[in-house]
């Protein structure tokens, strides 16, 4: 049977739909061609996709972002996928926003120095996460597998393309200066880089216990990796959820993530944030998610791998695996600590004929809710 194209049709409500369409990006995204009845009114729209973000190729890798520019909902966080070959530099940078990271693939070696010459140097692989406060210089290098990681930026105006480089400084620093302030004679600076590296190839770096600088101020106090996949998960009826933020991983002050995983069939249950906004990255499957924006306003979304979602301080929503694989996505948040309401939850411990009489249910239904937060259903 030859799979029809969809149709902007719901029974007897619709029509077949004009020339001057891609069918490809309607099968993606069912539930804009056709929402469900639910939907209604006016929400931004909360989703973009990193294969519809500007790619910038450099000797060694690429990288791709996704701003308040294309996403213009997104206010509050930044995302930015890098691939790097074995051996290649993202060079060593700083920001004025602090760096949150998930290792996706493979595997590389980063270090940092803070302001009292304390350093750290580490070596990460697929699911550590790394955290570098804003204005700490750092750099990350490929091992021998290569290496693809996700970062996120705690301003969602921020811009990979606009860090301040080690390169780009020394280009733009007289190089009496530079030799001045080294104790280098301008002969030794004939070869200085002339531009910003930002991505270059380089060797595989040697074993991790012949590359470590010992400072003389010590060690950071407290470790800018964390191992986030190797935390025992919470175990409920459709899925998994690890969650990281301040509480066990210290250095991460200004960043909090949970990594949901739901099984075929499952959700991500009725929830709202009370306190910021939250970005989601889809690392795997398929699924949907329902938002409610007050005043009659819902909308659905569907999400593959690859793909940002974005919830607004407060709006209602749920996420649904709508395929035969476990969906995987991370929850990120611009706050020290994880937190959301349940509503399962928050039904069960308020007066239950309160319950009762504010939904036209009976109040069984209502006594047989857990009182307990159940994440995935």
């Amino acid at each position: 049977m030859v799979d029809r194209d969809p149709e902007p049709r719901r029974g007897d409500q619709g029509a077949a739909p004009i020339a001057g369409r891609n069918v490809e990006l309607e099968r993606q995204n069912p539930d804009l061609l056709v929402p469900p009845t639910t939907d209604s009114r006016l929400v931004p729209n909360l989703k973009f996709s990193f294969s519809q973000a500007h790619t910038r190729v450099e000797k060694g890798g690429w990288t791709r972002e996704v701003t308040v520019r294309d996403l213009p909902v997104a206010t509050q966080l930044a995302g930015v996928q890098f691939g790097l070959e074995p051996g290649a530099y993202r060079e060593i940078h700083w920001h004025q926003e602090s760096e949150w990271a998930y290792m996706l693939s493979g595997s590389a070696r980063i270090s940092a120095v803070d302001h009292e010459g304390r350093n750290f140097i580490e070596d990460v692989h697929a699911g550590d996460l790394w955290f570098f406060p804003q204005g700490i210089p750092h750099h990350i290098q490929a091992l021998q597998e290569g290496a693809q990681f996700l970062l996120v930026f705690n301003d969602g105006g921020f811009s990979e393309n606009n860090t301040f480089l080690l390169s780009d400084f020394f280009a733009h620093v007289p190089k009496p200066v530079l030799a001045k302030n080294f104790g280098w004679t301008l002969d030794q600076l004939d070869d200085l880089a002339q531009r910003e590296k930002y991505i270059f190839a380089g060797d595989v770096p040697p074993p991790l216990s012949t590359d470590r600088v010992v400072s003389p101020t010590g060690d950071v106090p407290r470790s800018f990796k964390h191992r986030m996949l190797a935390q025992t998960p919470q175990h409920f009826r459709g899925g998994t959820v690890r969650i990281t933020d301040s509480t066990n991983f210290a250095a991460s002050t200004t960043t909090a993530a949970a990594l949901v995983e739901v099984e075929p069939g499952g959700m991500r249950e009725l929830h709202w944030h009370p306190t910021t906004d939250e970005w989601q990255y889809y690392i795997s499957g398929r699924g949907r998610m329902g938002v409610f924006a007050a005043s009659a306003a819902a909308r659905t979304f569907d999400f593959q791998a690859g793909d940002v979602g974005y919830v607004p301080f407060a709006y209602g929503h749920y996420i649904e695996n709508t395929g035969d694989e476990p969906l995987v996505f991370l929850e990120m948040f611009r706050h020290p600590r994880f937190e959301d309401i349940s509503v399962m939850q928050w039904l069960a411990n308020t007066p239950h004929e309160v319950v009762s009489d504010t939904i036209n249910v009976s109040r069984s239904l209502v006594d047989a809710l857990p009182q307990t937060k159940q994440v995935v259903i």
